[in-house]
């Protein structure tokens, strides 16, 4: 009988997804969501050795003009749209088209993962996907919210 992994029976790397993922020899984008802010990065990977080259977190948001109110709110859908164009706006001048990695998150439609894709779409890179499946622009905006996030202001911010 085999044993497994140590880092597989911990829910955190399927090795045959990762194993396809380098056999493609293309540079990654992997999505990582913790307690309280959300990772993405942008990764080269030579010899099964990873490099990575940009790494954003959804904490960086506090430069371009996140609300003070919404600080404990880092790894909402509109922090996730902001932290996929903010890494969608550093990468665009990259020729090659990356993969995305979300490792183990669960792929539900119209949640914090397709916020993240709609970002990147929005900032330029080129990744196929279908519209139906992000969320909502209201939701993405924020307009659920009580206090409204100043989306326009922060996406020009990014934008620079």
């Amino acid at each position: 009988m085999k044993t497994q992994k140590r880092r597989r029976k911990e829910s955190k790397t399927n090795y045959s997804k990762r194993i396809k993922l380098l056999k493609s020899m293309s540079p990654r984008i992997v999505f990582r969501k913790t307690n309280k802010y959300l990772i993405a990065q942008y990764i080269l990977s030579k010899e099964a050795q990873d490099k990575v080259e940009i790494g954003v977190n959804s904490k960086d948001l506090i430069k371009y003009g996140w609300p003070k109110e919404f600080i404990g709110s880092l790894k909402s859908i509109p922090a996730a749209y902001f932290t996929g164009f903010l890494i969608g706006e550093e990468i665009k001048t990259k020729k090659e088209t990356p993969i995305i990695d979300f490792g183990m998150i669960r792929n539900l439609h119209k949640t914090k993962i397709y916020a993240f894709l709609k970002g990147l779409v929005d900032a330029g890179v080129k990744i196929k996907t279908k519209e139906k499946v992000f969320p909502s622009e209201d939701i993405i905006k924020g307009s659920n919210l009580k206090n409204k996030i100043p989306f326009e202001e922060i996406k020009s911010k990014i934008e620079k």
